[in-house]
């Protein structure tokens, strides 16, 4: 199932990314491309809920299709991250956070999935409240303006990335909670 529908959204996701980062070299004015990075984005995100969806009603899920939809929300978020910080708009550190937990758990999922205990660090509801935080606080990050001429997105998307590196690491301690019992079986 390396080509059906919801694969190619996701396929999309990551095809997206240097488009992205790309609208950032153009020679546009800055809120021309502040709006077309964060429209880009919303739509490209909007996709990860989308292809699930769609792979589910038109039985079409496959193990590809489950490897690759978490890798290409990684890089989605990744490289949005890294233009942001390039921008200046949000902290190096909390970069280096998010991406830090992301390289870290999906290295501990796939470590648990080879030896067969995957179940124990499956997704939780504390790492979905940190992916839903992260995917409002970027595209505010990106549009970086005012919204409707009352929402500063610049100020309420650092607030909410912060929320989201503290959620960040608070999943991250979860996850290695749960996998702990394993590590030590394992190194017995």
């Amino acid at each position: 199932m390396f080509w059906t529908l919801p694969t190619i959204m996701t396929w999309a996701r990551i095809v997206a990314i240097p488009l992205i980062v790309g609208v950032f070299y153009l020679p546009l004015s800055e809120p021309t491309r502040n709006l077309i990075a964060t429209v880009m984005f919303i739509v490209f995100a909007a996709t990860d809920w989308l292809d699930g969806f769609l792979a589910r009603k038109l039985n079409q899920t496959s193990a590809f299709g489950a490897f690759l939809d978490p890798v290409a929300d990684k890089f989605l978020v990744c490289a949005s991250l890294l233009v942001l910080v390039h921008l200046n708009r949000t902290d190096v550190f909390v970069a280096l956070i998010i991406i830090g937990r992301e390289i870290a758990i999906s290295a501990l999922r796939e470590w648990m999935a080879q030896i067969g205990a995957g179940k124990s660090v499956a997704v939780h509801m504390v790492g979905k409240i940190k992916t839903t935080v992260q995917m409002v606080a970027i595209p505010f990050l990106l549009f970086n303006g005012m919204l409707f001429g009352v929402i500063d997105t610049g100020a309420w998307g650092q607030w909410l990335i912060w929320i989201s590196a503290v959620l960040t690491v608070w999943s991250m301690v979860y996850y290695l909670q749960k996998a702990i019992p394993e590590i030590r079986a394992r190194a017995k």
